[in-house]
């Protein structure tokens, strides 16, 4: 445990020394495994009070120097910037049932209106008696019905190996107190291709947009703040490493 600290702590401290704390984008690696992060949020020109509808975007991607599988990615955090708001309830929900056993074509059809950001899944799988070989996804992210008065999305993802089968997350948003930060999400991977698999990328880009009341509401809204907005991330595996990051993307107020 003691070296597991050490090897974050170690980390944690070339990131701020390297990229002065904050950074759109970074790669860094513990022994073997290395994780590159970045995130996104458009438009950049955002108000200095009230909130626009913003997409928040964040790519993810895993690799080891030497070609091995990597270890399993258990959860990712995230931290959010607290200068906004998600709008869960003026979206329509989507049941978890409609997405039970759905093809990702079946349940974007099934509950179109709920559907409030994309992305993309990919996973390096080894299973015995098989070379290691790559799998993909499509993944969809819609709006739930709150658990317990907390916006909640359900991601959805489908695989054919070892057997099709429908990948559902639930994502619980959280309003939280810590600083900069308002909104802490946290991502529970699923286990993947049966056990055998291990993400290699994940992607995603959350903001849909609607009109209620004659206004274009956004999933997620913001101003602009400081020049910035940011988001604090922290990858954790299976085997113990960890990866925390601190993340920005600028935005300007209209001149």
């Amino acid at each position: 445990m003691k070296g597991r600290i050490r090897k974050v702590a170690v980390l944690a401290v070339a990131l701020t020394l390297v990229l002065g704390a904050t950074a759109s984008g970074i790669e860094a690696c513990i022994g073997p495994l290395c994780v590159s992060s970045t995130v996104d949020m458009q438009p950049r020109e955002l108000p200095a009070k009230g909130n626009a509808p913003i997409t928040l975007s964040s790519t993810t991607r895993i690799r080891t120097k030497d070609g091995s599988t990597p270890p399993t990615l258990e959860a990712i955090d995230f931290l959010i910037d607290k200068h906004g708001k998600v709008n869960g309830k003026a979206f329509p929900v989507c049941p978890i049932g409609k997405l039970e056993g759905a093809t990702t074509a079946q349940a974007r059809k099934r509950c179109a209106g709920a559907l409030v950001g994309r992305g993309t899944g990919k996973a390096l799988v080894t299973m015995p008696g098989r070379a290691p070989f790559q799998i993909s996804s499509p993944v969809s992210f819609f709006n739930a019905a709150p658990t317990g008065g907390r916006t909640t999305l359900i991601a959805h993802a489908y695989e054919t190996v070892p057997e099709p089968k429908a990948l559902l997350v639930p994502i619980v948003v959280e309003r939280v107190g810590k600083g900069r930060y308002g909104f802490h999400v946290r991502v529970e991977m699923p286990e993947v291709a049966g056990g055998y698999g291990a993400p290699t990328l994940a992607e995603a880009a959350v903001g849909a947009t609607r009109k209620q009341g004659g206004k274009k509401v956004g999933f997620i809204e913001a101003h602009c703040s400081g020049g910035r907005l940011q988001v604090e991330g922290k990858l954790t595996f299976t085997n113990g490493d960890s990866f925390p990051t601190t993340l920005t993307s600028p935005c300007h107020t209209p001149r």
